[in-house]
């Protein structure tokens, strides 16, 4: 779930993902794919592509997640002439740029705070200061960056477990969630596995599974029934 406020007008607007999302995609542009031209390229290219926010970090390419140890990071004035690059490509105001900073676990958090500055300056209408080891850091970044935030809370991460509500009290105006539902699917795939090598077949685990009915509307094959039966002979 991502809980999301739009930094203009504070508007908040909780939203959970469905098939059919109710708004436009925040779109993770990792670190631009290249210089400032490139990142330029791919500003436009999302903005075709009608994204409702871009999503631009520091970290030297090739990347590594947020949560994994050994990252490094460009100089604070190469992003934020990255961040302004992506600024200048894109027509649509509305459109949202995030700065993302890997800074917090290789220069500390007031480099990182300092580098939230830097890209605010440049452009950016959204800060991620990326892994936070507690909660003290969570509450400081909150207190010391005073633009919109992002924040990145899942399961099993460096990052400390803080309640939505208790977030959205500090501040921060996106929470995202990124692997939570992905890794429970993996585990409940495991565990029909094991039931189907065990047993023969996934009966004993049928509480635990959507019915076919359910899974029918999921994917809304009467919609696609109908929509084949209009251009039917």
């Amino acid at each position: 779930m991502t809980w999301w406020s739009h930094p203009a007008s504070g508007t908040a607007c909780p939203r959970a993902w469905s098939p059919a999302p109710a708004f436009p995609p925040r779109t993770d542009a990792d670190t631009g794919y290249g210089n400032a031209l490139n990142v330029q390229r791919a500003g436009r290219e999302f903005e075709r592509a009608g994204v409702a926010a871009l999503h631009l970090e520091d970290q030297t390419f090739p990347k590594r997640c947020g949560h994994y140890d050994d990252k490094s990071v460009i100089p604070a004035g190469e992003m934020a002439q990255k961040l302004r690059a992506a600024r200048d490509a894109m027509t649509d105001p509305d459109i949202i740029l995030i700065a993302r900073t890997d800074a917090l676990a290789v220069e500390g958090l007031d480099a990182a705070v300092e580098r939230a500055q830097a890209y605010a300056a440049a452009g950016a209408d959204v800060i991620f200061i990326e892994a936070p080891v507690s909660v003290e850091q969570i509450e400081t970044i909150a207190r010391r960056v005073p633009q919109p935030k992002l924040i990145n809370m899942f399961q099993g991460g460096k990052t400390p477990l803080v309640p939505v509500a208790r977030l959205k009290g500090l501040g921060y105006q996106i929470v995202i969630i990124p692997s939570d539902l992905q890794r429970t699917a993996i585990r409940a795939m495991d565990d029909v596995l094991a039931a189907i090598a065990r047993d023969g077949s996934s009966a004993a685990l049928a509480d635990r599974m959507a019915s076919f009915t359910e899974r029918e509307a999921v994917v809304d094959t009467a919609g696609y029934l109908a929509r084949d039966a209009t251009y039917a002979g």
